[in-house]
């Protein structure tokens, strides 16, 4: 499986936010601009915190499984893998979500007097804000289910075949 790059990420956030930056520019001079749902940055938050919490168990289970302690539950290799392609899922959806809230919040900068629009210009901020939270805990998730490399320089310790 290959790793997350930032490079990927900020490039959806990146295009994602220019076009909704000009798709609000366009959508307001026909009328008005929708809003930016108080439940978006929420929801981030719910998975970064899922993500997060599911990172902190494996790590936890498989220091316990490493250390050889009694009664250590394995980590089974599938749920892993799933765990990984649930944060890379989350983290590129995160991107593109935050970068079109990110483009949308821009955009109300122009008009913060207006009291509705102030405020969805602070939701879009926020789920700006939780979007990076989940990119952070799915890199998070990555590095703890990482197997270790297959080291050919470790001295010629390996059994030779």
């Amino acid at each position: 499986m290959k790793e997350l790059r930032i490079r990927t990420l900020a490039a959806v956030f990146a295009v994602a936010g220019v076009l909704s930056w000009a798709g609000a520019r366009l959508w307001n001079s026909v009328g008005t601009l929708p809003s930016v749902p108080l439940a978006a940055p929420i929801v981030l938050a719910l998975i970064a915190v899922v993500l997060l919490a599911t990172a902190l168990s494996l790590r936890a289970r498989l220091k316990a499984q490493r250390e050889r302690r009694p009664g250590a539950k394995g980590v089974d290799p599938l749920m892993a893998a799933r765990a990984v392609v649930f944060g890379h899922a989350s983290a590129l959806v995160a991107a593109l979500v935050a970068g079109l809230y990110g483009g949308t919040g821009i955009f109300l900068l122009e008009s913060l007097d207006i009291p509705a629009r102030r405020d969805q210009a602070i939701y879009a901020g926020f789920s700006v804000l939780a979007g990076i939270a989940v990119i952070a805990a799915a890199f998070f998730l990555e590095r703890v289910c990482k197997l270790p490399e297959d080291d050919d320089t470790n001295g010629g310790t390996a059994p030779a075949s």
